[in-house]
């Protein structure tokens, strides 16, 4: 497939799966957003890149954590398998539920509402979500398929 950047994605590993984090690396970015819709994500998106291909890391399932802060914000954060120089290096400990769905982005709604009961029959509180969008949307239309993952830092 020519001009696809990014991975192929396995949704079995992280579909209904609960599983731990102790200091998982990550570096952070922000994206403007305007009423929530990204405005410059490709752009951070290849700053991330390059930071990574400069300290001579790696970027770990092309896994990239979206954290909506504000209509006017979203933290990224995307996995590494080092720390790498000149960018915020965070970690992430703790136990995480994730949930993967699949179609277009205004089906967004949708599978928040279906997580929420997803986690409550697991019987778990939320304390913090992420949505790892697995694909650009080049990539989604080249390979037909558009997974989004839903993954909840839980109590």
């Amino acid at each position: 497939m020519e001009d696809v950047c990014c991975p192929k994605f396995n949704p079995k590993p992280w579909d209904g799966k609960s599983f731990e984090w102790k200091n998982k690396r990550f570096i952070k970015d922000k994206v403007f957003t305007l009423f929530y819709i990204p405005i410059n994500f490709g752009k951070v998106m290849v700053h991330l890149n390059d930071t990574v291909e400069k300290a001579n890391g790696k970027m770990i399932d092309g896994l990239c954590l979206s954290d909506t802060t504000s209509i006017w914000n979203q933290d990224l954060y995307l996995a590494v398998d080092k720390e790498i120089h000149n960018a915020e290096n965070v970690t992430l400990s703790g136990k995480f539920l994730s949930k993967v769905y699949e179609g277009p982005y205004n089906d967004m709604d949708k599978w928040w509402k279906d997580f929420e009961i997803y986690t409550k029959s697991k019987n778990v509180n939320i304390k913090k979500q992420y949505m790892w969008y697995t694909k650009c949307p080049k990539c989604a239309k080249k390979y037909g398929q558009n997974y989004v993952v839903i993954i909840a830092e839980i109590k």
